[in-house]
């Protein structure tokens, strides 16, 4: 499967060159975070070096990844924006943007609708990616 994004309207695939902010947030989105231990998961998954982080709480990827195997419904569409913002938390920590303002919606059956706006000092950045939930349940396969 092929991970297709729009980048302040301009379409591309993810797998492109992006500049450094596009590229952080495929990243973060896309890279599976370790599971937290109140997670009902079987594996804690994850990039190894969460469990040993040089700063404290500090996480990489999202938990996106937890809801491959999910049906989506209007509760989930929660669930999905918590787990997005949690992974780009760390932009606005860092100060690499000000604010994220996620538009995550349910807008079909298997399908989720989604703008993710970025708010840096020299203007806002709009990300949207192509059939979002399919990413997450394939994994980007």
């Amino acid at each position: 499967m092929e991970l297709w994004l729009t980048v302040d309207g301009r379409r591309t695939r993810a797998d492109a060159p992006l500049d450094r902010l596009t590229r952080a947030v495929v990243i973060s989105l896309f890279t599976w975070r370790r599971a937290e231990p109140d997670d009902n998961v079987e594996m804690p998954m994850g990039w190894w070096g969460d469990s040993w982080p040089m700063v404290q709480n500090d996480r990489y990827g999202s938990r996106l990844w937890q809801l491959q195997r999910s049906t989506l419904t209007n509760a989930l569409v929660n669930t999905v924006r918590g787990y997005i913002n949690e992974a780009l938390r760390w932009l606005i920590d860092d100060g690499v943007v000000s604010r994220i303002d996620l538009d995550i919606q349910r807008t079909g059956i298997n399908e989720l609708g989604n703008r993710i706006t970025l708010w840096r000092r020299d203007g806002p950045v709009t990300i949207s990616f192509d059939d979002l939930w399919s990413a997450i349940t394939h994994g980007g396969e």
